[in-house]
């Protein structure tokens, strides 16, 4: 069986790479991503399409089984928010291989984002530059969608506040971010959630990521009461650690249960950029993704997970392309591993090859779990071995 997954993978990636890539990467990025969405949507309205697509993408080991904060997830591999932005394609997640899902991120209210063109792609640095702003159908919308639905794979849902001018108060911010996550704890449709602090495309910028102010975000979503489930902070990957330490101290104040390590970045001066853009960028709007950030992620994911020491869980995201680029992540102390950028670049398979591989890496680390592997550093890692 894993041989007739191996080739079955290596089919659909010559296809994508040579015949269907170079076809859509004509196309205007957004309007890929909207068919895409199309599709997806398509596919996973009926039984015999979610069938035929597992056979064509799924995988599953017992080695990349996990349950965290009582949640069960078949494998570590989801896709991020910023994808699947009104969470219309959740039915087909399962099928094409993916262990989660997180959708959004969803705002209290409808929201336009930014104008067009706000997307593009970099085909040598390997990575994209994001401009949406948080388009999305708002709350009320989705969650009447998503009321009390269930699902066959855990869902986390992003919530962030309204990219306008309406928001741009800290009192009207947090009454944006609240009325979004009371709604969503009424549909009863979401495993965990994620705090969105960090995107870098929004009208007043990035004000939650400062201590005073995210401390009465958390306070008023928490309402100083335990979390109905468990919730998660995506954070920059620009931070300096003693912003990082700072957010730690309030997450922990908070009984947050872990981080997204990290959303887009927005800091084009970072001195680990200069050998990551490897073409002119066509705007100096936006947050990059991709291999771009894949270094910043990395080294966020190490401080936190060391500082820290398993008190909270990592959601490592940025740069993953490979079992090889998962595997990184989580030897770094990230448990669970999102991505798009690298779906986007290498095909839809990715997800498969990238959940046959880290078996491969763990058995090789001799590990049965791949719990035992998170944290662990290059103590026993065979990455350049595969």
């Amino acid at each position: 069986m894993e041989t007739w997954i191996k080739i079955r993978n290596a089919i659909i990636r010559w296809k994508y790479r040579w015949l269907l890539k170079p076809v859509l990467f004509k196309f205007d990025p957004e309007l890929t991503h909207d068919w895409f969405v199309g599709i997806g949507k398509f596919l996973g309205s009926m039984l015999a399409t979610r069938w035929l697509t597992k056979i064509w993408f799924y995988y599953e080991n017992s080695i990349l089984e996990q349950e965290i904060w009582g949640i069960k997830f078949k494998n570590p591999i989801g896709l991020a928010a910023g994808f699947d932005k009104d969470a219309e394609i959740i039915d087909i997640m399962p099928a094409v291989g993916f262990g989660f899902t997180e959708v959004g991120s969803i705002t209290g209210r409808v929201c336009a984002g930014n104008p067009k063109p706000r997307l593009w792609r970099l085909p040598k640095s390997r990575g994209l530059i994001v401009y949406y702003g948080l388009k999305n159908n708002g709350a009320e919308e989705i969650g009447q969608r998503l009321n009390n639905k269930k699902f066959k794979l855990p869902v986390g849902i992003s919530i962030a506040k309204t990219n306008d001018e309406k928001t741009i108060t800290t009192e009207d911010g947090i009454a944006d971010y609240l009325s979004a996550y009371k709604t969503f704890i009424e549909t009863g449709v979401s495993d965990y959630y994620t705090i969105n602090i960090s995107c870098p495309n929004t009208f007043s910028g990035e004000p939650f990521v400062e201590p005073t102010k995210l401390d009465k975000l958390l306070s008023a979503l928490s309402n100083n009461r335990p979390w109905v489930k468990p919730v998660f902070i995506k954070l920059p990957p620009d931070l300096s650690h003693g912003q990082i330490n700072k957010i730690i101290e309030i997450a922990r104040k908070y009984k947050i249960s872990g981080f997204v390590c990290a959303n887009l970045s927005k800091d084009r001066s970072l001195p680990s950029f200069q050998n990551k853009i490897k073409e002119k960028l066509p705007t100096d709007k936006g947050g990059l993704s991709g291999k771009i950030v894949e270094e910043l992620t990395n080294e966020q994911i190490k401080y936190v997970y060391q500082k820290t020491r398993g008190e909270f869980i990592i959601i490592g995201c940025g740069g993953v392309f490979t079992a090889k680029d998962a595997y990184v992540k989580i030897k770094a102390g990230a448990s669970l591993i999102q991505l798009i950028t690298g779906m986007i670049f290498e095909g839809p398979q990715v997800i498969s090859e990238i959940n046959q591989g880290l078996v491969k890496l763990l058995k090789q680390d001799g590990y049965k779990n791949i719990k035992e592997a998170v944290g662990k550093g290059d103590s026993r890692s065979n990455l350049g071995r595969t």
